[in-house]
């Protein structure tokens, strides 16, 4: 699939200046997710070119994201670090009360009546975007060498898994929330995210594979690894939404890449993730969506599938390459071709969205940052699949 970081590197310069990364806002508009991808995308860009700018806006970003989305709104009575931690405690553990979303509604308050339509829109806490910041803190660790990010991403995991999970009732399987209060006391939305327990469990795995063995000071995620482990247990994760099957794609890359560097003991997990994953990408292509115009589609739902289809691509040359995946199960291999088959839907879904016009639809515009941050990703995706 087409690489383009000179067009990643000008769509993420004009992030910067949009959200009052650089320069500096006195109110930047953070927004978890989005950001997420963001560190990625100027790791990966730093990476190919060297330019220290990019670097830099990483970090920066990283900082402006913990000192605004790890306190209090503004607009809320409360005040400080979210964890409830004092300040100086609070800098050296910024992730550990966890993050908010960064929506621009406060969250509901307790005795307020649940409104489906308007929690779309209101704060809190999503599981699915601390993983996501999880990862981003995970590879600033691995590209600068500074191990603090890495544990600021297992306390990050300790806490959410804590506050996330649950059991229904004695001998009953645990269960995860799938949207939480900002200060993580109660549950905002009790149904589970379909792929948050995946997430969660490949997401632990990655950070701790890459803890310090004799360092004291990290947090083992030992228990909560079990813990996911048993939730995923039997899940079907079949899904036909694009950001959906995309996610899973990446999954499994990442899967076969701890099998690779880290004796990742679930070997079958690779196979189970794409099996899970073809299904959805004929449903979803038979209904030809790519056909409607810009103003009718959903760009960075799209360029989720796009990424994850480059993590196939990745994943095949693996295949290929590694000793350890090289005589794997044929039925893998056989797999990979299947779905390699869906690689030029990925190159579409860039071309029409680096299309100047297509940009200039309501449905992009109404996302912009998001729909940019993906959109740079899916052109220099290295960085948030950690290659």
């Amino acid at each position: 699939m087409k690489k383009d970081i000179s067009a990643a590197g000008k769509i993420m310069m004009e992030f910067a200046r949009l959200t009052g990364l650089s320069p500096a806002a006195r109110v930047p508009r953070r927004y978890l997710w989005t950001d997420a991808f963001a560190v990625c995308n100027f790791l990966e860009l730093f990476r190919e070119t060297k330019n220290e700018r990019y670097s830099d806006l990483a970090l920066s970003l990283v900082d402006q994201v913990h000192n605004t989305l790890g306190r209090h709104r503004e607009d809320d009575r409360r005040t400080g670090w979210i964890s409830g931690l004092d300040e100086e405690s609070g800098k050296r553990h910024p992730t550990i009360g966890g993050l908010r979303i960064g929506k621009e509604m406060n969250e509901r308050k307790f005795a307020d009546p649940f409104d489906e339509a308007l929690e779309w829109d209101r704060d809190g806490q999503y599981y699915h975007y601390l993983t996501k910041w999880m990862i981003a803190l995970n590879r600033v660790s691995a590209a600068t060498g500074d191990r603090t990010y890495n544990k600021w991403a297992a306390e990050l995991a300790k806490t959410a898994h804590a506050r996330f999970t649950y059991l229904p009732s004695p001998g009953h399987r645990k269960r995860m929330y799938w949207k939480m209060s900002i200060d993580l006391s109660r549950p905002l939305v009790p149904s589970m995210g379909h792929l948050d327990p995946l997430d969660g469990l490949i997401t632990y795995c990655q950070i701790q594979a890459a803890a310090a063995p004799e360092s004291s000071e990290m947090p083992d995620l030992t228990a909560e690894i079990a813990d996911m482990t048993l939730i995923c247990e039997g899940k079907d994760w079949s899904t036909d939404d694009p950001l959906g099957i995309g996610d899973l794609l990446c999954d499994a890359f990442k899967a076969a890449q701890m099998i690779v560097t880290a004796d990742f003991e679930q070997a079958d997990l690779p196979e189970t993730i794409l099996d899970a994953s073809l299904p959805g990408l004929e449903s979803y292509t038979m209904t030809d969506p790519l056909r409607f115009p810009a103003d009718y589609r959903l760009a960075f739902r799209e360029l989720g599938l796009s990424i994850g289809l480059s993590a196939v691509e990745r994943l095949e040359s693996l295949m290929k390459h590694d000793p350890k995946l090289c005589n794997s199960e044929p039925r893998l291999h056989s797999r990979i071709e299947d779905i390699m088959r869906y690689v030029p839907l990925g190159e579409d879904i860039q071309t029409f969205w680096l299309d100047p016009v297509n940009r200039k639809a309501g449905s992009w515009t109404e996302h912009r940052e998001i729909n940019m941050v993906m959109l740079a990703t899916s052109l220099a995706p290295d960085g948030y699949l950690g290659i």
